[in-house]
């Protein structure tokens, strides 16, 4: 039974909460914030940094475009990196 005190909703298990992004996540967010000096260098830090594919990144990146945590906690690169996406569809 409840008591006034534990509220409306103290009878229903709480909602569970959201975690952030992983440390995986924020490193391929810090990948796309550093700019890189020639053709090649990305890549090798992704297989070297992160030890992945650059395949396998980019799907990374491109649903971190879409996560709401990848937007609260990088607003500035993700919204960068949807305008480019957007108008490399348009192009297609």
């Amino acid at each position: 039974m409840t008591t006034p005190e534990d509220g409306p909703d103290a009878t229903q298990p709480a909602a569970p909460a959201r975690p952030g992004l992983s440390e995986r996540e924020r490193a391929v967010l810090a990948l796309e914030r550093r700019s890189w000096p020639g053709p090649g260098a990305k890549e090798r830090e992704i297989r070297e940094g992160l030890g992945i594919s650059p395949t396998r990144y980019y799907q990374l990146l491109n649903a971190l475009l879409d996560d709401r945590r990848a937007l609260a906690e990088d607003p500035v690169t993700v919204n960068r990196l949807r305008r480019v996406r957007e108008a490399r569809r348009g192009r297609r």
